[in-house]
């Protein structure tokens, strides 16, 4: 199983693996633990190198974040209410949802975008609030570049700590990455199946 994974994210290359974490803070299904792993596993089959997938991993981290911070920076609170009323179902949140999580950004201020890049949902969904409040760019790319850098390197670490430490895990490590992959997409489809704004609850 691992050689199978090593073999797909070696045809994606550095800059498929970036696409991929940008799409993984956009599009909710994606976890960034199954791509970090994937890559981990083809630096201790050399296919790849630990430098240039931990930059292009953050890379893509940082640009699927602005974009939500463009977005909240540009669109603004007028206009926000009626795009999530259209597609929170997709998004599987509401307005409240957003009120909070700008709350939240509003007492923890920038350190909450670096502090948040180490929790699922809450690490896509920060950039929002941050862009609402117009939060400084410069600092925007700062604090979500050294959280993302910072959590890429220890999912990488992880997993080649977990293959060298237990040479017989390499191929149940490949099939943990594939299993999380299909946990996330099972888990999301779960959640839009279920979910339901809290006033028909």
């Amino acid at each position: 199983m691992d050689e199978i994974i090593v073999s797909i994210v070696e045809r994606l290359g550095y800059f498929g693996i970036a696409v991929l974490m940008a799409l993984e803070n956009i599009f909710p299904p994606l976890p960034s633990e199954a791509i970090m792993g994937a890559g981990a596993l083809a630096i201790e089959n050399g296919r790849m190198s630990f430098w240039p997938l931990l930059i292009f991993a953050t890379i893509g981290t940082v640009a699927g974040n602005y974009g939500w911070f463009w977005f909240g920076d540009r669109v603004g609170y007028e206009k926000l209410g009626p795009f999530i009323e259209r597609w929170g179902r997709w998004l599987t949140l509401e307005w409240e949802d957003i009120e909070r999580t700008s709350r939240f950004f509003q007492q923890r201020g920038e350190w909450a975008v670096f502090f948040l890049r180490f929790f699922p949902v809450m690490r896509t969904m920060i950039s929002l609030p941050a862009g609402l409040a117009h939060m400084k760019l410069w600092k925007f790319l700062v604090f979500t570049t050294a959280g993302a850098a910072i959590w890429n390197a220890i999912l990488i670490y992880g997993t080649r700590w977990l293959v060298g430490t237990f040479s017989q895990i390499q191929d149940l490590v490949g099939w943990i990455v594939i299993g999380s992959l299909l946990l996330a997409v099972v888990g999301y489809g779960w959640r839009l199946y279920t979910w339901k704004p809290r006033a028909e609850r």
